[in-house]
């Protein structure tokens, strides 16, 4: 019943301002929609749904992500942009942070302002 409607993706923001100047500017993602409750960008064909949650605790997993198909200049990109990739203990990342799964995938995760853990994937073909 689901399968042919658009996704809209919510995360939680303690201060919707700063959310919106690191999606703007450090993401490269445009506001289609604001009204002081929650700020909607637009991210390819679906949407993104910045909501005003008060205080929170960012959990440690991640909320949200994207398929990067160049994962390599797209990390570039960002950290170009001020953005930071998480580095984690259990797993050997390369000198941009990503790590490469044993299927082939490759991922790297960052943080939004909030602590908010973010992802980009690119999947291996196949």
């Amino acid at each position: 019943m689901l399968a042919q409607l658009s996704t809209i993706g919510f995360i939680p923001s303690a201060d919707l301002e700063r959310s919106r100047t690191f999606y703007e500017r450090a993401l490269g993602l445009a506001v289609t929609y604001a009204d002081g409750f929650a700020l909607v960008l637009g991210s390819g064909p679906s949407q993104i749904r910045l909501v005003a949650a008060g205080e929170f605790r960012a959990q440690p997993f991640t909320v949200a992500g994207w398929e990067a198909p160049d994962i390599t200049t797209t990390v570039t990109g960002l950290l170009a942009n001020g953005v930071v990739f998480e580095r984690y203990d259990a797993m050997v990342q390369d000198e941009l942070g990503i790590w490469t799964a044993p299927s082939g995938d490759r991922v790297a995760w960052f943080r939004d302002p909030d602590g908010n853990v973010l992802s980009l994937t690119s999947h291996q073909a196949g």
